[in-house]
């Protein structure tokens, strides 16, 4: 019995250990489930590596100082003017962060405030220079952009580092602490002493709330025809491929989708012949 008893102890034991084993190797990074961003490189690779990305944004920036230009001839203005623009992919380039991202296999947040406060990103061609022109003209600059408090002071180092103007608490306004990370507020706030002459952004949640109200691809395609007037004249638009509200729509706003699910719904977007 005592023999009997000894090998049922063992394998016990031995039971636990491949137990263990097992647990163990399906936690390990070669098994747990990694982000498939695969699909993002060319988009990163055209961020990256296009002069036709720089020509889009000297356009852009060239076709903001004729708008801007234009409202400065009408005298009849007696509010101070301003022009508001978004950070990420319109005045910060963040495209080496998403990079890593996908030589990693991870997802946003991922090393997110690491890369914040290390100030490295570059500069978006031709936004320093507009906005040190703007800022010339006694047009006041506000960032405002959904960066989390946290991310405040590394986002101002590199702001500065880049030569951008006006840099300060009042002018850089990040993302409330709690409750809706909406734009809206601050952008109401600012209209409400400035005479807002132009809104700048990657994405369309940076113009309007009519835009953030529009989580599905139909909505948001008609909210933009709806107001089709603004872009090109108040609006104006950078060239953002890499991620945006653009994409959350695709996933209809699930963020705990699985790799294989959002794959499955950008391949049944596709329109084909």
């Amino acid at each position: 019995m005592k023999q009997l008893a000894y090998r049922f102890r063992w394998c016990g034991l031995w039971f636990l250990i491949l137990a263990f084993s097992i647990s163990a190797f399906s936690q390990t990074p070669a098994t747990q489930g990694k982000a498939d961003k695969e699909y993002e490189v060319a988009a990163i690779l055209w961020q990256q590596s296009s002069g036709e990305q720089r020509a889009l944004a000297y356009q852009t920036f060239v076709l903001a100082r004729m708008l801007l230009d234009r409202d400065l001839r009408n005298r009849h203005i007696r509010m101070r003017r301003a022009v508001i623009v978004d950070l990420d992919e319109t005045v910060l380039d963040n495209s080496r962060y998403e990079a890593e991202l996908v030589k990693q296999q991870q997802n946003y947040p991922q090393g997110w405030i690491e890369w914040i406060n290390r100030a490295e990103a570059a500069a978006i061609p031709g936004s320093v220079e507009f906005l040190n022109y703007a800022a010339s003209r006694g047009v006041r600059v506000f960032y405002v952009t959904n960066r989390k408090p946290i991310e405040k002071e590394g986002t101002a180092r590199n702001l500065k580092k880049l030569g951008f103007p006006e840099v300060n608490d009042q002018t850089l306004l990040v993302a409330p602490e709690s409750g809706s990370s909406s734009k809206e507020p601050r952008r109401q706030a600012i209209s409400a002493k400035y005479h807002v002459v132009l809104l700048m952004g990657d994405d369309l949640n940076d113009f309007a709330e009519v835009f953030e109200n529009s989580k599905t691809v139909e909505s948001r395609i008609a909210a933009t025809d709806r107001n089709k007037s603004q872009f090109g004249t108040r609006f104006v638009v950078l060239p953002n491929p890499m991620y945006g509200s653009w994409e959350n729509s695709i996933y209809e706003y699930n963020f705990k989708l699985s790799e294989a699910d959002k794959a499955a719904l950008r391949r049944k977007r596709l329109k084909a012949y």
